[in-house]
């Protein structure tokens, strides 16, 4: 069982307030999708939750079986699609996803080279797994970011904007992934789009934290 534990979080650029007094608690399969009209907030609140940047106040806990993890660590305990995470242009698919794995499967006991190509044949992009990064489309690139996000199986998935760029068929496949990640683990999306909503139990508005 994993948790994680947001508390009285502040953010502010500027000394304007993105957001303030944020407390939120969810236990492995709760997932929440969070709202709010575009630089409210949605994309900065995940970023706090990834330890990406600090928060002015408050604090972020990611417990598993009641253990708390140490926020160095947090990368390995948590999964991120957003299309603001770059990917390195002149590697290859397979690169991409293999330096991923070094820095977010550190205890992983499965085949590295086989768990990649199953990853990239999920995300249908076996067939160009040795093309540099640099020449694919913004759909295809977003859908090596949805392989990274969920290359460390994390106990916390972040959605920020997940169909950025898909298409019907990419949509799915993160539709799939959102539903896999409630059975087992925890599920926060930033979203937009009233179809994204529906994916997740609880919604709440970024508006009501100013």
């Amino acid at each position: 069982m994993n948790s994680i534990k947001c508390s009285g979080l502040e953010k502010r650029f500027l000394n304007k307030v993105i957001f303030r007094k944020v407390d939120l608690e969810l236990n492995s399969g709760d997932s929440i999708a969070i709202t709010g009209r575009n630089g409210s907030g949605k994309s900065t609140l995940l970023k706090v939750i990834a330890n990406l940047i600090k928060p002015e106040k408050g604090t972020v806990e990611i417990t598993e079986s009641g253990k708390a993890i140490n926020s160095e660590k947090r990368h390995l305990y948590t999964g991120m699609i957003s299309p603001y995470i770059n990917l390195y242009e002149e590697l290859t698919a397979y690169e991409n996803l293999g330096f991923f794995y070094d820095l977010k499967c550190t205890d992983k006991k499965e085949n590295k080279k086989e768990y990649i190509n199953s990853l990239l044949e999920r995300i249908n992009l076996y067939s160009r797994r040795n093309d540099e990064v640099k020449n694919f489309s913004s759909g295809m690139k977003q859908r090596v970011k949805l392989a990274f996000a969920v290359i460390n199986k994390p106990p916390v998935l972040l959605m920020d904007e997940p169909r950025t760029n898909l298409d019907t068929e990419g949509i799915s496949l993160v539709y799939e992934v959102a539903g896999e990640q409630k059975e087992n683990g925890i599920l926060i999306v930033a979203t937009n789009e009233p179809e994204d909503t529906k994916l997740c139990s609880k919604t709440i508005s970024i508006e009501d934290y100013k």
